[in-house]
């Protein structure tokens, strides 16, 4: 093994889905910086281009999709193989979240779009992804994103994005448990607060300075503090690790 960063990673083909986003974005430019080739996936098709040629490195690429269609999950995955090469590591990130003031604010639609994106999406996502690396007798790597909400609960108008959340954890270690005889990890990242705009839009007065106080590390995680942890589970030095939830939240919660 070479005691790199991301080792095992140079040149290997890398999805990302969410990149337009802050914490996508950040985790598509750590890749690009261990060597690896990056397709930037998001539903936003000029900002997931703008990432792409923003990467260091060369061999990258960039799609528009909308994954609450589990029917195009397969043509996505070819496409990322084929433009890249290889398809060793899926990294999805894409998520959204509603925010309501209270239980009774949240709407069926604030439900289902939600669960679309959140929890059918990353497991019809990470099945194409799957099927894929198996039929390719190379190991890989999947990478899904929960939130701290799966160990909260989430409380008044957050309570469906936390159900959501904690699909995923549990649908990790379902597909760990799968893809783990083809040598394919699958293991969530966990962030706590993370300055992004899916935090701090709507968000009342106050709320952001209470969290960085009841933060022990003192701070409110930037984009790049979630791309270490993804690049780790990725690399060779994760290779016995799968089915875990990687919690990354500054001691916000801790388990």
């Amino acid at each position: 093994m070479t005691w790199s960063v991301g080792a095992g990673l140079e040149g290997r083909g890398i999805l990302v889905t969410g990149a337009a986003g802050g914490i996508g974005r950040a985790v598509c430019e750590a890749f690009a910086a261990t060597g690896a080739r990056v397709m930037a996936v998001d539903v936003d098709v000029a900002r997931a281009a703008e990432v792409a040629a923003s990467l260091e490195g060369t061999g990258h690429g960039s799609a528009g999709a909308d994954l609450r269609d589990p029917g195009g999950h397969d043509a996505l995955v070819a496409r990322a193989r084929e433009e890249l090469g290889d398809l060793y590591v899926l990294a999805n990130l894409a998520a959204v979240m509603r925010r309501r003031p209270s239980l009774d604010e949240v709407t069926e639609d604030d439900w289902d779009a939600q669960h679309d994106i959140n929890l059918k999406a990353a497991f019809f996502l990470a099945r194409s992804a799957g099927r894929v690396m198996a039929e390719a007798g190379r190991g890989g790597r999947i990478i899904l994103f929960s939130s701290q909400g799966w160990w909260t609960g989430g409380f008044g108008g957050s309570v469906a994005y936390a159900a959501s959340k904690g699909g995923v954890t549990s649908l990790c270690r379902g597909l760990a448990r799968t893809f783990g005889p083809h040598g394919i990890t699958v293991n969530c990242v966990s962030p706590g607060q993370v300055n992004t705009p899916m935090l701090t839009d709507g968000l009342p007065d106050g709320v952001y300075e209470e969290m960085r106080r009841q933060t022990p590390l003192g701070y409110v995680a930037e984009p790049a503090d979630l791309a270490g942890p993804v690049v780790f589970l990725a690399s060779d030095h994760a290779r016995y690790i799968t089915g875990a939830t990687l919690n990354v939240s500054g001691g916000f919660l801790m388990y």
